[in-house]
């Protein structure tokens, strides 16, 4: 019999279901020591279907605990995405540090069906409990399915502000000074993007606050907002350069304002396991530059390090072709991270558990082959990498999935694979000539899920 959470194709450290499917994070916040997970769940079968709220607490950020669901279907719908915040001054009148669970009411799921809304939850009891507002929905149809309500606080101008989604690269604000009775002020377009916007503030290096609003596939602008109108500064970029990425939410409320994101690995393939699909790593966003240079970072959080169990060292060595490195070790749980100096090669090849990650020297991209895609992300094009000798790589490498940072965090990109055949768990290849690794550390982690 195979123990719950140590099943063959199961993630060791990042989070799954107990059971069957799940999709899109949401609700993400912390309050009084917890941090809160809750997520798009499917708990009646391993596809998508009907949708719950699942929930699950964590005090680090990889143990986590499932809990009760939060939500469940209604007469107005499967519970779709959403966001939730702490009511410090108790604004919708439930309480002071009342949690407050925005949601969209699936109406399309209701028999018979209805228009789909957005919806109001809250919990009392640092979220053991929940109950749904009486007079829901608080925002009735706009267009189309308009669905995923991000909320935020606004302090100077005293509001909580939603990003809404509407249709095709459509999305709006909204406003609220109860948290109940909201008034649409703006419409915003992001190119390219559609669904699950996520808008929050961050500091830049200079203490400066920009706000960043972005969308589902992982693309964004960065701008200032007054609370009447949000400025984009920059074009339409991009953070998630991976074929699995996908609708990525920030935590409210966490500590040290710090911007902790984590997204849905969508398309993953798990052969005939009880759970479907699983979340990324949590990364801790920062913002370089400002203005029309500003752009975000993805790192994986600190917490990562307190799995670290054992560590191998390589100052440094040259690979050649037919003359590769092979890391000291039988882990398969990985956090690597070194820097190669490219030289005149045309290619550099990292082979985890026998599946290739691709470093192109002449086209200057990276490429993984995934073991499944999302219709969401399937067209991602390869991630370009800079135009530099030297290239800083981390990689955190799980059971089923490969995260890749490089240049700090400035290109971050996640891959959902399925292991091949292997001799060694890790080996850097060289192809055509002569490359230098430098500062190479490997860490082998532990699994997060024994005490489950």
């Amino acid at each position: 019999m195979v123990v719950e959470y140590a099943e063959l194709h199961r993630p060791q450290f990042h989070f799954t279901a107990r059971r069957n499917w799940i999709n899109d994070p949401n609700g993400l916040v912390f309050h009084e020591g917890l941090w809160h997970l809750f997520f798009q769940h499917n708990e009646e079968a391993p596809t998508w279907g009907r949708m719950w709220w699942g929930h699950a607490v964590s005090r680090d950020l990889f143990h986590w605990k499932q809990v009760e669901n939060a939500l469940h279907p209604d007469h107005m719908g499967s519970m779709f995405s959403g966001s939730a915040v702490v009511d410090h001054d108790n604004t919708a009148g439930f309480g002071v540090g009342a949690l407050l669970l925005f949601y969209t009411a699936f109406g399309a799921h209701a028999e018979p069906a209805c228009p789909t809304s957005q919806c109001l939850a809250y919990s009392t009891d640092n979220g053991k409990q929940w109950k749904k507002y009486k007079e829901n929905p608080i925002i009735g149809w706009m267009e189309a399915d308009n669905r995923d309500p991000k909320v935020v606080w606004h302090e100077s101008s005293r509001r909580w502000i939603m990003a809404l989604y509407l249709e095709d690269e459509r999305y709006c604000l909204l406003r609220s000074s109860d948290a109940k009775t909201w008034k649409r002020f703006q419409e915003i377009t992001l190119e390219g993007e559609s669904e699950c916007p996520d808008f929050f503030p961050i500091l830049d290096d200079d203490g400066a606050e920009w706000w960043v609003f972005a969308g589902a596939g992982g693309s964004y602008r960065v701008g200032s907002f007054d609370g009447e109108t949000f400025v984009p500064e920059t074009p339409v970029l991009q953070y998630e350069h991976g074929r699995n990425g996908y609708a990525a939410q920030t935590w409210s409320n966490a500590p040290d304002n710090r911007q902790i994101q984590i997204s849905w690995m969508a398309g993953g393939r798990y052969p005939e396991m009880p759970f479907n699909q699983q979340l990324s790593l949590p990364v801790q966003l920062s913002l370089v530059g400002s203005g029309k240079s500003a752009r975000l970072k993805r790192w994986p959080v600190r917490e990562l390090d307190v799995l670290r169990i054992r560590t191998v060292s390589v100052a440094r060595q040259t690979i050649s072709k037919g003359q590769p490195m092979i890391a000291e070790t039988d882990g398969i749980l990985l956090d690597v991270s070194f820097k190669v100096f490219r030289q005149s090669a045309k290619g550099f090849y990292v082979v985890a558990r026998g599946h290739p990650i691709v470093f192109d020297w002449d086209e200057m991209t990276l490429s993984v082959e995934t073991s499944g895609k999302s219709k969401m992300t399937e067209d991602r094009p390869f991630a370009k990498l800079p135009e530099t000798d030297e290239l800083g790589v981390r990689l955190i490498i799980d059971r089923t999935s490969i995260e890749v940072f490089l240049d700090g965090g400035s290109i971050s990109a996640s891959f959902c694979f399925l292991p091949d055949g292997y001799i060694h768990p890790l080996v850097l290849h060289s192809y055509s000539s002569e490359q230098i690794i430098e500062d190479f550390r490997l860490h082998e982690l532990d699994s997060t899920w024994k005490e489950t």
